[in-house]
């Protein structure tokens, strides 16, 4: 059984050294903050048998020490992949059509953009939206027909601009 108190006194007593144990360890307090909590995280999760150890701080600082140590494989593992499959194609800028249709899109109300956009861009069923969304399947063929009309409409008149 996990003593809460016990552990928040740990806690309070600890947490800024730890905080700059691991921002020492990897040079980035970002990175130490979520390391360090992790860390406190395994702690209470076996705090029954952390709090009998007979240096629980030095427990909790070879456990962050370790977090860190994977930390720095998988950058490393990550460093190496990208230097060898170079860096990634330059992304297209989006067409004309794409940013019309967008824009359009934002002018309708997010039922019937949620709908499109499942049903045109994941290909799914009627029923299967009706799942996901709750709305009954009459609800969703409404959102659909609406949504296709109004996005009809906007573009017919070109008011797109945003």
């Amino acid at each position: 059984m996990r003593d809460a108190e016990s552990f928040d006194d740990f806690y309070r007593g600890t947490s800024v050294r730890l905080m700059r144990y691991g921002t020492a360890l990897v040079g980035d307090p970002v990175e130490a903050q979520d390391l360090v909590q992790e860390g406190y995280a395994r702690a209470w999760w076996r705090w029954a048998e952390v709090s009998r150890h007979p240096n629980p701080e030095g427990w909790l600082r070879v456990t962050v020490g370790r977090l860190a140590v994977d930390r720095y494989r998988r950058l490393r593992r990550w460093r190496q992949f990208a230097s060898r499959s170079g860096p990634p194609p330059p992304i297209a800028a989006p067409n004309e059509a794409l940013v019309h249709v967008v824009t359009a899109l934002r002018r309708l109300p997010i039922e019937q953009r949620q709908a499109l956009a499942m049903y045109y861009l994941f290909d799914l069923p009627v029923s299967e939206i009706s799942a996901e969304t709750g709305a009954p399947v009459g609800t969703v063929k409404s959102w659909l027909a609406r949504g296709r009309a109004g996005l009809a409409a906007v573009l017919a008149t070109g008011e797109v601009e945003a």
